[in-house]
């Protein structure tokens, strides 16, 4: 069966679905009642197929019927006039609400039974009079056995045929008298209200509900809707109700087709109820709050159950009560405590096992022995129980289905103890975790609460030891200040007494001579008053010449020594600075020094790397390497002939000069490398050294040109100082 599918009948059964399974049986089985059957995959071949008017019903997939508002099924109801079954595997309360405004007759569950498809094909045409099997039509019983109770009897879903007058029913089949657990005869004398509890669930009087939607069915408004019915055991019905009006011989009938949804409404509600429990537990809320709600969930599944939650305490011998909210409270106080063991009822037995215990009736099982007095005080019968567990070998607690009648647990009941276990699992483990996570959130807030005292004790020791050591700084810094101004004092002293020595010389011995020429001055004025002889006026000019240049050697050495003297601080502001190319300034100033050399076999060398610029004092420079070339003749070489002296330079990075002076001479003992850059310091007293020649050339490296000075000496080896200058000097 495809899409070309032969013409369709005068009465064919259009089917509109993606799938063509079972559709060869459902042909040949509408063919035995004069019925034909066209098959469609599109929604616009359906359009097509019913414009041509010889389509009676539609089988509508609802996976087809369009978007949400099931525009194709409203199309073919209401534009057409088509009687439309929906075919669906799992119609929820949505799908069924927009499948009534969209103008649905009705449901077909898929997979379908090609038996009950017929069916209700028959049924939905038989009641609109689109289809007879040719018998007359009348209100009497025995026609009706022929023409309409035959339906009935076939019919897999709960039938009634309804008078509008007395809102009685005419007619039933087996399946609505097992539905309301009563007779056909019965079912005649009760009105269709009567059939219902006293309230719907929206809290409306069932009389009133039931006679506006027979109005409304009446007028057309609306022919499928949700009615609550009772069990002549009081157990409430939920079913959805199909009516669809007939009027035989002036009187008003409405053919009822009632199908039982209170299993899926309850479970519905159990499934809504578990997605809440999970968000209760999601958002932390107390465990009893937990396990009163999910108690009272399951108790909505049965009216008779009654149901507990106990907690297995964390010794892992006894019972804790949990919930019970429906089981009497002395009844629970008396098992809170018990002991679990092996013929403890059926929890205590469930969590010593760690296994389901059954007990159908508690009155002969010998678990309840010891208890069947406090059982049978409350009235319990059948108590089944299953363990809470968190892992193989860790119980939780029990989860105990309670009944007031000797029961044993159906399939449906066993699926439903375990997931009310499940989710107690999850709440009790929750639980438990957030107590565990608390009591180390308790021991942290401790353990830092302890960290936190012992730093700021710490910090208290810290503060204290910091105040002490302010206190030595600061006595430190008062004793450092006495030892400069000491240091200052005692430098000041020595260089006194250097400049008091080195000036005593010189200004001692021209004392002497003035003092003495003085003498011999006042010799000569008494000779010249007694009488002169020209001996005694040569010898006084020859004294008097001696006397001069003594004189003159003495006061030029004591200017000499002033000048050394005001070199010590040397002065920045008179220095010339000016860009210079550092070899050519070497070789400028080592050719007079060479010059003045009077030691045979000595020689110069220079070795500066060429085109090094330098911005910086020349002078001062000059004044430095002098020195330091004039100390190497002196003190390297003295009197011995031969050597050489070595002046290098060369850049070190970007912005360092390194220049040396270096000779092979006869070097500096280790004792007096310290010292070698003191004012008046000198291994050559009396012999023409002052000992400001290296503290001068110190002052002036550190000082104006910005850099720093090394020695390194070893006696035998030659000396070598290394000057670390800025090739731009600080201004």
């Amino acid at each position: 069966m495809n899409q070309s599918h032969p013409p369709v009948k005068r009465q064919t059964i259009l089917i509109v679905s993606g799938s063509e399974n079972g559709l060869v049986a459902l042909e040949l089985a509408l063919a035995e009642h004069g019925l034909g059957l066209a098959y469609v995959n599109r929604g616009d071949a359906a359009l097509s197929l019913t414009e041509e008017g010889h389509v009676a019903l539609v089988l509508l997939d609802a996976a087809l019927a369009g978007s949400a508002s099931l525009e194709l099924c409203e199309r073919l109801a209401r534009r057409n006039g088509l009687p439309v079954l929906i075919m669906s595997s799992a119609p929820s309360e949505d799908e069924r609400e927009r499948a009534r405004q969209a103008g649905a007759a009705g449901y077909v569950r898929l997979p379908f039974a090609t038996a009950d498809a017929v069916n209700n094909i028959l049924v939905e045409l038989g009641a609109r009079g689109l289809w007879s099997d040719g018998a007359p039509a009348s209100l009497d019983p025995a026609n009706l056995e022929i023409n309409y109770h035959t339906l009935l009897a076939g019919s897999p879903d709960s039938i009634l045929l309804l008078n509008v007058a007395d809102r009685k029913p005419i007619d039933a089949n087996a399946q609505a008298e097992t539905l309301f657990g009563r007779s056909v005869a019965e079912l005649r004398h009760r009105e269709l209200a009567q059939l219902c509890p006293p309230l719907q669930q929206d809290g409306r009087l069932s009389a009133d509900v039931v006679d506006d939607l027979i109005e409304r069915v009446l007028g057309g408004e609306i022919r499928v809707f949700p009615l609550s019915f009772q069990h002549a055991n009081g157990r409430l019905i939920d079913c959805e109700i199909r009516l669809v009006p007939l009027e035989k011989d002036r009187h008003h009938l409405l053919h009822l087709r009632l199908l039982d949804v209170t299993g899926q409404r309850l479970a519905e509600a159990l499934r809504a109820g578990q997605n809440k429990l999970l968000e209760m537990i999601a958002r932390g809320a107390p465990l009893h709050a937990i396990l009163d709600r999910l108690v009272k969930l399951v108790e909505t599944q049965s009216p008779e159950l009654l149901c507990s939650v106990l907690l297995l305490d964390e010794d892992g011998k006894h019972m804790r009560a949990g919930s019970a909210p429906s089981l009497p409270g002395a009844y629970m106080a008396a098992i809170d405590g018990m002991e679990i063991g092996p013929m403890v009822g059926s929890c205590g037995t469930a969590m010593y096992r760690r296994e389901a215990v059954i007990v159908s009736d508690i009155m002969h099982d010998p678990l309840w022995e010891p208890y069947r007095g406090l059982a049978s005080a409350y009235g319990l019968r059948a108590c089944w129980s299953m363990p809470i567990m968190l892992n193989e070998g860790t119980v939780l607690g029990s989860f105990a289905m309670y009944y007031r009648e000797v029961r044993h647990p159906s399939t449906e009941d066993q699926r439903l103890i375990s997931v009310a276990t499940h989710l107690a699992g999850i709440a009790i483990e929750r639980t438990r975790r957030e107590a565990e996570l608390q009591q180390h959130r308790r021991h942290l807030e401790e353990l830092v609460a302890d960290r936190t005292a012992a730093l700021r004790h710490a910090k208290e020791q810290a503060e204290q030891a910091n105040a002490e050591l302010a206190r030595a700084l600061e006595h430190l810094s008062l004793t450092q200040e006495e030892l400069v101004r000491r240091d200052k004092l005692a430098a000041l002293g020595a260089i006194v007494a250097g400049v008091a020595h080195e000036l005593n010389t010189p200004i001692g011995n021209s004392l002497m001579v003035a003092t003495t020429m003085s003498e011999r001055t006042g010799g000569l004025r008494e000779d010249v008053r007694t009488g002169l002889r020209r001996s005694a006026l040569e010898q006084y000019l020859q004294q008097a010449g001696e006397a001069n240049e003594l004189l003159v050697r003495n006061l030029t050495r004591a200017a000499k020594l002033v000048a050394s003297f005001k070199q010590i601080a040397v002065d920045t502001a008179s220095s010339q600075r000016r860009r210079f190319t550092l070899d050519k300034f070497v070789a400028e100033l080592v050719l007079p020094l060479a010059a003045t050399l009077k030691h045979p076999g000595l020689h110069v060398v220079q070795e500066v790397a060429p085109h090094l610029e330098m911005d910086s004092y020349p002078g001062p420079l000059g004044q430095a390497l002098s020195s330091l070339f004039e100390n190497s003749v002196l003190h390297g070489f003295g009197e011995r002939p031969g050597g050489t002296i070595t002046i290098a330079g060369h850049a070190v990075g970007q912005d360092e000069v390194e220049l040396s002076l270096a000779d092979d001479g006869a070097g500096i003992a280790p004792e007096h490398q310290d010292r070698v850059f003191d004012p008046f310091f000198t291994t050559r007293l009396g012999a023409g050294g002052s000992g400001l020649g290296l503290h001068i050339t110190h002052n002036i490296v550190t000082g104006v040109l910005g850099g720093r000075i090394e020695l390194q000496s070893a006696p035998g080896a030659g000396t070598r100082f290394t000057l670390h200058l800025p090739l731009v000097a600080p201004r």
